[in-house]
């Protein structure tokens, strides 16, 4: 009887614990109003990550659908999209860069139980996004085949792109405030609701991406730049979900719209500060991008259609890495404001093993399946080995990238965005674009030199930054 009563609850606590963990999911995904500062850290990481993850993942599937059906029109189409989505890192820069400060800046004051200081944050974030979004519309629009020049594209790639980049570019202030506004619900601890408006944006491109590109029903004909048409719509309806959330008591940052366009230049001065090294510190690394899409570009526009089927790939399988980076920046700004800098650590270093076990994950699945991926997109024949040596060469380095992603995330979280600019700098342009050069051009590698030298590049970056989170120097960060 007594064995009988010991099986019997033994039973029972593992019901409860499966119970429990199934029941964190769903909460993870509906969204609650939760104190990170306290309780459990793996359980904090959990909650903040899956939405986070399935956030990342939404935005990352406009651009593999995109890219899926743009495939089936040619390698010029494929390759036009490529570029211009590396030309877009521009926007994806001061859209991150804004974000960075402006989920430092909410974290920091939701920390501290400040929620009036956070919505006037958010508020000054989505005012300087606005105003920043249109410059790099009228670059885009007015310059698009200069901009296809310095990327050394082909004749063919740039008539088939010259409609798709302006406008993505033309209506680039979608994406810098879909980037903002999920800011502030992230550093909210809100991250379902911007899971959620990313999950609205993606219905919508699904629908009429195939519709405007091959003219299905009544929908015209358009090509490669009906996919940029149905893009921009389903990001601007997911804004349209984005600020109806932040209205009505939906968030925990009481945004008031009336204040939206009345500039607070003290604070947008604090804002801009903290944002400008993270803008700066994407730029670093985005620049780097663009002068490797180019150099790859010397070894024809197959090797450019590769590795941009290869560059979508490497973004969805590593979302989940993403998601804990982002949970673990939030994690870091909350508990600081909260006067708890040895749990933010604990948390940041939670995170990074728990992300590295992933990325191990997914090296092995590039080293076996490259192939197999990469025929998802194409079955150009002279496509496939570079997207195959690009997934190989990159994935090699992905253990240290997952310590590399949380912990720049973390110095973000705290408000230094300088240290990983820094790092970002020595590594991506001291060290990755010129030795990629060299290993292109001057060792017979050609293009998996490129794809090497990121390898080696990323590696390095997550050992310095390893060195000095342990210094213990961005506790000191203040907001």
């Amino acid at each position: 009887m007594k064995e009988q009563i010991e099986l019997t609850q033994s039973e029972a606590a593992a019901n409860n614990e499966n119970h429990g963990f199934w029941a964190t999911l769903r909460e993870a995904v509906a969204g609650s109003e939760q104190n990170f500062t306290e309780g459990s850290i793996g359980r904090a990481i959990f909650l903040l990550s899956v939405p986070m993850v399935l956030e990342m993942a939404m935005e990352s599937l406009f651009g593999l659908v995109n890219i899926f059906w743009v495939g089936k029109l040619g390698k010029d189409q494929a390759a036009a999209v490529g570029i211009t989505e590396s030309l877009l890192t521009i926007v994806f820069t001061v859209a991150l860069g804004l974000s960075m400060g402006t989920t430092a800046m909410v974290a920091r004051r939701i920390g501290e139980q400040d929620s009036e200081g956070a919505a006037r944050a958010a508020e000054q974030s989505i005012l300087l996004g606005i105003l920043v979004s249109i410059p790099l519309a009228l670059i885009g629009v007015l310059f698009h085949r200069q901009l296809f020049a310095l990327m050394n594209a082909e004749a063919g790639v740039t008539s088939a792109g010259a409609g798709y980049i302006m406008v993505i570019f033309g209506a680039n202030v979608v994406i810098m405030l879909l980037f903002l506004i999920n800011a502030i619900f992230r550093g909210a601890g809100d991250a379902a609701i911007a899971m959620r408006s990313l999950w609205i944006g993606n219905i919508i491109n699904l629908i009429l991406d195939p519709c405007l590109i091959f003219g299905l029903g009544p929908f015209p004909e358009l090509g490669v730049m009906g996919s940029a048409i149905a893009t921009t719509i389903g990001r601007g309806v997911a804004v349209m979900y984005q600020l109806s959330r932040l209205s009505g008591g939906h968030s925990r940052v009481p945004l008031q719209f009336s204040r939206l366009f009345k500039p607070d230049f003290e604070l947008m001065g604090t804002l801009l500060r903290i944002s400008l090294g993270g803008i700066f510190q994407m730029l670093i690394a985005t620049s780097a991008w663009m002068v490797l899409m180019s150099l790859v570009g010397k070894f024809g526009s197959a090797a450019q259609a590769g590795y941009t089927f290869a560059i979508r790939i490497i973004v969805v399988t590593i979302l989940p890495a993403w998601g804990m980076s982002n949970a673990a920046a939030t994690l870091v700004g909350q508990n600081l404001g909260a006067k708890k800098p040895e749990r933010a650590e604990k948390s940041v270093w939670l995170t990074c093993h728990s992300n590295a076990v992933f990325m191990a994950g997914v090296t092995i699945l590039y080293t076996v399946f490259p192939e197999l991926l990469i025929r998802i997109f194409t079955q150009d024949e002279t496509v496939i080995p570079f997207g195959v040596d690009a997934l190989r060469y990159i994935g090699y380095g992905y253990i240290f990238y997952g310590y590399g992603m949380v912990l720049s995330a973390s110095f973000n979280g705290a408000g230094d965005t300088y240290t990983p600019t820094v790092i970002n700098l020595i590594c991506f342009w001291a060290l990755q674009m010129p030795l990629a050069y060299w290993m292109a051009m001057k060792t017979g590698l050609e293009a998996r030199g490129v794809f090497l030298a990121v390898t080696i590049a990323e590696s390095v970056l997550a050992i310095m930054a390893m060195v000095i989170f342990k210094r213990g120097k961005w506790k000191e960060s203040k907001l």
